[in-house]
């Protein structure tokens, strides 16, 4: 019932960018067949989790003639097909964007890389943190004086890497629409991650951004967009940013008429953040959220992952749901004719090839 219903993609097994732009397509309603490697544990590149949801699997030996030519022949059949490969791997197994598009010239091509198809990296090995870092994102990310700290892998897995891969893929299959062709989409981690720092070179050429790690306006450096320890050894985060919700924030803590220095006052700012600090441990976390609960002070509880979907607007919005026994993110965006819908948890099993093939019979 997604906006992507009717559309077909081939996703050749790898680890967590790819699959994470996959189930996006999954959500949106494409038919997404896995193709997983013989001699591994099922799902061993997904597990039960939410990357691995909505989609079939077939069972494939890519270096067994018979198992390229199955994949050719689904290749034939789909819209898009989804590799995560090394460069070159692909073409060397016999999958590569050359013989697909022989037999299916309106493919869409995709190609989830951490260094991309080309450039002296590109055959080396790496992970989210070497990309980000390689791409000017990690850096930033710290406290002054301490050593940039990695956030997680959502920056270059899934923000640089599956979500801009899936923008490709979309992109390729609306132009597809006006020519009937197919193309490649190289998406690397590496560049998706300098993408997301377009904000942060703005900042710098307008001569907003001028100090060191943590010493910025929105990475910990102003002590009104920071988080802070809470009596019960928890936190709340701040963003009261503009003066109105600066008003609010001092408002709430009690601090109106403190005497603090002013918002803008930034030689003064050590002296405005142990004053935030001294009155905000004086509560436990859930006795700020009820203080600011109603206003615009931009103060909210940060909440563990498992604590995330019990909160009131992640219930009234279903922005978390429970597939299979787990608790897992819902499809996003969302959609006032189509809505995305998750199809189910992971297959439980593969299916044939030839069931496969049957079932995506032009």
């Amino acid at each position: 019932m997604g906006p992507l219903a009717g559309i077909r993609v081939l996703e050749i097994a790898s680890m967590a960018p790819a699959p994470f732009g996959c189930m996006i397509l999954a959500d949106l309603g494409a038919d997404v067949l896995r193709v997983d490697r013989p001699g591994e544990a099922f799902l061993g590149s997904v597990g039960r989790g939410p990357l691995g949801r909505g989609r079939r699997s077939v069972v494939a030996d890519l270096k067994d003639p018979a198992g390229v030519a199955a994949v050719l022949g689904l290749a034939a059949r789909a819209d898009v097909l989804v590799e995560g490969f090394r460069p070159g791997v692909a073409e060397r197994l016999g999958i590569g964007p050359e013989p697909c598009h022989e037999r299916n010239p309106g493919l869409v091509y995709a190609r989830m890389t951490g260094w991309g198809q080309d450039g002296p990296l590109a055959s080396r090995a790496g992970h989210d943190i070497n990309y980000i870092a390689l791409a000017g994102a990690l850096d930033p990310i710290g406290r002054p004086g301490e050593r940039p700290v990695p956030p997680l892998n959502l920056v270059g897995d899934f923000g640089g890497g599956g979500a801009l891969l899936v923008i490709g893929i979309l992109a390729a299959l609306a132009e597809r629409s006006r020519s009937g062709l197919g193309q490649v989409v190289d998406a690397a981690m590496v560049d998706g991650a300098g993408l997301l720092t377009a904000f942060l070179h703005g900042m710098i050429a307008d001569g907003l951004w001028q100090g060191g790690r943590g010493e910025n306006l929105l990475d910990g450096g102003a002590p009104f967009y920071d988080t802070y320890a809470t009596a019960d050894g928890r936190h709340v985060s701040v963003g009261a940013l503009e003066p109105q919700f600066y008003a609010a924030l001092l408002d709430g803590l009690g601090l109106a008429d403190g005497g603090l220095p002013a918002q803008g006052d930034q030689q003064r700012w050590p002296e405005l953040r142990a004053a935030l600090a001294e009155r905000f441990a004086t509560r436990t976390r859930d006795e700020w959220a009820e203080v600011f609960a109603g206003t615009d002070a931009c103060v909210y509880p940060v909440l563990a992952p498992g604590e995330a979907a019990d909160h009131p607007h992640a219930r009234a919005r279903g922005t978390f749901t429970e597939v299979g026994g787990i608790v897992q993110p819902s499809p996003a965006p969302r959609f006032s004719r189509t809505p995305a819908t998750i199809a189910g948890p992971p297959p439980a099993h593969p299916e044939p090839v030839e069931t496969a093939l049957a079932a995506w019979t032009p």
